[in-house]
């Protein structure tokens, strides 16, 4: 079985990869309207295909896009640069544009033989409806207005949202068979206790349609918000008796709603906005609709509350007394306003309009459903059942679970789901989360540069304020389709998957970590596809991309050992049983030697195994180099250390033949390894004991570089790239010691992309070029585009050969350090051509070192 440590690590990262984390403008919709993939399918050019994505969550897409208050857009990526994506801008017009009664789906599940009735056809109620509609049951909506949509209807004015698009995306619920009862209001036309008895079930979305007025004076002019927007929508010819001079009270959105509405209403010449707060900045209004109220001309009056309000004889108003506002909150934070009671306005005024809140209205069920103090009924916040009665469930404004048409929705969803598993006779909580239908905070971080985000959000066109206050006609425009586009194309598409975006392997093999070690937890790593694990590179680009630095590395390398030690310690993988055949003729005794001048000299020079495969007269040179400079102090000792094995998972093999080398290195007495192969230096780094230092390193620290390769390349016309190794990308020294003997060389270089401690694998990492070779074949071509020239330096043997597989001039940079002045006219092919001839350089490798005893 696998080692713990390594099915703790799993967990880690099924627990922290942020692969599957939706962005914050999914989870703070409380509906999870999927934002990104609707704004992606619409720059795609795929408009119904958008279309149909915002519908698999809402129904009401053209009417949200307009009136919706958008929170999600508060937590857009790009409002950390103060222009966020308009989110609903682009609902609405994927909506005007696209949305065609054709592609509204019809289909819904078999009759289940039970009924219930939503009390308000409302944003909660009509969500509620539909989604019960869908699941097959029977449902009525009672409704005491003469028009569906509840607040939606009468509380938001037609210049913000055209009724004809109200009404028409309602129609879908009728569409699905949803039934209808208008003009019936529960408590006088039908009473509650009936609908109990005849329905199964019974869903309460009555709103918030009770507003509240600051005075107990009674007159005909001193209306509330909510009877006043009421009137108002539903007069078909406006004709509402305000008189020339209007004051609104408050200062949220349905004040500037009252404010903006009684400015299009005839006969209307002054209207005044007062409010407690000090500026238009601590309104709590929406930024737009102030600037719409401004432009039409609305007078603010910040900082002054209501003192007094005196009235004529026929109870008409003669005027207003406002007193300045000091202060807002306690020192508790509480909302306790403070006033100066000597520090006056009068104002004459014909109406006065409060928007200083709403209740909701519960005479239709006193005494059977319980109330808190803010009107609302007592149910559980999690299911939305009544406390009181089992089978009646509270939605939207009513439950006190919303403030917005948004997060109505939701609850009406919630509530949709509890009845389903009321009826059904399931647990109502198990399995659920509050989450399912409420706004959450994302745990996705993503770090974003800013200098490529295309400039700032693309502003709505609007009516002409002079000409938009003689009607109620729709002020918001819409976009074009060219405004659109470049609105979608500043949608940064927010996601981690970072690795998922430079491993070519995951990309083969799943959708991000979370997904694929989930599976490997809850399916079995022996359930799993092996040629998963024997296609990692080992490069650590996954963790090195991770902004959590998750190690996935460490559990393919354990997969594949685990796999073996299942298999009798067998190769499971048939390409890599060739792999490890050559491993052991590489530690044969055919192929390797030891050659030392004295006892124990201070150095032993370990050429590898892939330089003596390519040019047997580098490892020649480099040991001729080393003996001038350190005399009989070092020796050499040509044989492999096993990092192969390693690779291939045979973690037994590996431990001896890593053993034999070890031991012919304690044999000669040597306390310092000379590398020139990358793999080898971290192999003996963490098998040795020893000190181990490359060729290159040595050379800058203590001996130089051979007299006669100063300088040799100053006349050069070629231009190198530097592909360093992925081996050794956390080996600083030998990036900088490379580029340095670069210039002591007098070549010219320049740095070709993902370099250093950012390198990327050239596809030999963990095998894979025998292990999968059509990854291996993707992956050193993705490396090979990495190049800004066409000939590559290299300092690692398997390196230098996948890259010039890959149709690059690809050179060690021991061909530069021993070999003539190199131009472009001396590109030529120097792989060997066949195994046979690797064992020859081999052989002959062993003779030259032999012949320097």
């Amino acid at each position: 079985m696998l080692k713990e440590e390594i099915i703790e690590n799993m967990k880690k990262i099924v627990s922290e990869c942020m692969g599957e984390e939706n962005p914050a403008c999914v989870t703070t919709c409380p509906m999870h309207t999927n934002v990104k993939e609707y704004i992606r399918l619409l720059r795609e050019g795929k408009g119904e295909e958008a279309l149909l994505t915002i519908r698999e969550k809402l129904f009401l897409p053209g009417t949200l896009g307009r009136i919706c208050a958008h929170p999600c857009e508060g937590k857009c990526k790009i409002n950390e640069i103060n222009s966020p994506m308009s989110i609903a801008g682009l609902k609405r017009y994927i909506a005007d544009n696209y949305d065609d009664e054709k592609l509204w789906s019809l289909e819904k599940e078999d009759y289940k033989n039970k009924n219930v009735a939503v009390i308000g056809a409302g944003p909660s109620g009509l969500q509620a409806a539909l989604d019960l509609i869908r699941k097959g049951y029977g449902v009525t909506v009672f409704e005491k207005l003469p028009v569906k949509g509840g607040m939606m209807a009468v509380g938001i004015p037609e210049y913000r949202l055209p009724r004809n698009i109200l009404n028409r995306e309602i129609s879908y619920l009728e569409k699905l068979g949803v039934k209808f009862q208008m003009n019936c209001e529960i408590g006088k036309d039908i009473e509650f206790e009936t609908l109990l008895k005849e329905f199964d079930s019974v869903i309460v979305a009555v709103g918030k349609h009770k507003g509240r007025v600051g005075t107990n004076l009674s007159s005909k002019n001193i209306l509330s918000a909510s009877s006043f927007l009421k009137e108002a929508a539903l007069s078909k010819d406006k004709k509402l008796d305000l008189g020339k001079t209007v004051l609104v009270v408050g200062g949220g959105d349905v004040a500037m709603d009252c404010a903006r509405t009684s400015r299009r209403i005839s006969g209307v010449e002054k209207v005044y906005s007062v409010c407690l707060e000090g500026s238009f900045d601590e309104m709590a209004a929406s930024k737009e609709e102030v600037k719409g109220a401004f432009e039409e001309e609305i007078e603010f009056l910040h900082g002054y509350g209501v003192k007094n309000i005196s009235l004529k004889d026929d109870s008409s108003i003669d005027k207003i007394i406002l007193k300045k506002c000091l202060s807002l909150f306690d020192e508790n934070h509480m909302f306790s306003p403070k006033f100066d009671e000597n520090q006056l306005r009068d104002i004459s005024c014909d109406t006065i309009i409060f928007a200083i809140g709403q209740e909701v209205d519960n005479s239709f069920a006193i005494n059977l459903l319980s109330q808190k103090r803010n009107s609302t009924f007592e149910c559980d916040k999690e299911t939305l059942q009544s406390k009181d009665i089992e089978k009646v469930f509270i939605t939207g404004d009513a439950s006190g679970e919303s403030v917005i048409v948004i997060q109505a929705m939701a609850t009406g969803r919630r509530a949709a789901e509890s009845v389903d598993r009321f009826l059904s006779e399931k647990d109502l909580k198990e399995g659920r989360e509050i989450s399912d239908t409420s706004s959450y905070d994302t745990k996705l971080r993503r770090d974003v540069d800013w200098t490529d985000v295309l400039e700032r959000r693309v502003s709505m066109p609007h009516l002409d304020p002079k000409e938009r206050i003689k009607s109620f006609e729709e002020v918001s425009l819409g976009y074009t389709q060219e405004q659109a586009q470049f609105e979608a194309d500043r949608c940064r598409q927010c996601e981690c998957r970072l690795c998922m975006k430079e491993c070519m392997m995951l990309k083969d093999y799943t959708s991000c970590p979370k997904e694929l070690f989930r599976d490997y937890l809850e399916k079995g790593y022996q359930h799993m596809e092996k040629m998963i694990a024997f296609s990692c590179n080992e490069c650590s680009q996954c963790t090195i991309k991770c902004p959590k630095d998750l190690d996935l590395k460490s559990n393919f390398i354990e997969l594949k050992r685990q796999y073996i030690r299942d298999n009798g310690n067998k190769q499971v993988i048939e390409n890599l049983v060739d792999s490890d055949r050559i491993q052991a003729l590489e530690c044969n005794p055919t192929y390797c030697t030891s050659v030392q001048e004295k006892k124990s000299p201070k150095y032993v020079f370990v050429p590898g195994c892939t330089i003596p495969a390519y040019k047997p007269e580098l490892v020649e040179k480099v040991y001729a180099h080393l003996k001038e400079t350190l005399g009989d102090d070092v020796s050499a000792m040509l044989r492999c250390c096993g990092k192969v094995t390693n690779m291939i998972g045979e973690e037994d093999k590996f431990k001896i033949r890593n053993k034999m080398a070890n031991d012919e290195i304690e044999k000669i007495g040597a306390d310092t390894i000379i590398t020139i192969c990358p793999s080898c230096y971290k192999t003996f780094v963490s098998t040795s004991g020893k000190k181990v230092i490359s060729y290159w390193d040595l050379m800058r620290e203590k001996i130089g570089l051979p007299k006669e390769s100063l300088n040799k390349g100053i006349n050069s016309d070629v231009v190198f790239n530097i592909h360093d190794s992925c081996v050794t990308r956390d080996v600083s020294s030998h990036h900088e010691n490379i580029r340095w003997i670069l210039k002591e060389l007098g070549y010219k270089y320049e740095e070709m992309n993902n370099i250093k401690e950012n390198t990327r694998c050239c596809g030999v990492g963990g095998m894979v070029c025998s292990s999968n070779p059509a990854l291996y074949e993707k992956i050193y071509t993705r490396r090979a585009n990495d190049c800004t020239q066409d000939s590559v330096i290299s300092y690692c043997g398997s390196c230098r050969g996948t890259l010039e597989a890959a149709g690059k001039d690809s050179l060690h940079i021991l061909d530069l350090i021993f070999g003539d002045t190199y131009t472009e006219s001396t590109f030529e092919k120097r792989s060997y051509k066949s195994e046979d001839e690797m064992w020859e350089h081999r052989l002959l490798t062993k003779k030259l070192l032999d012949n320097t005893k």
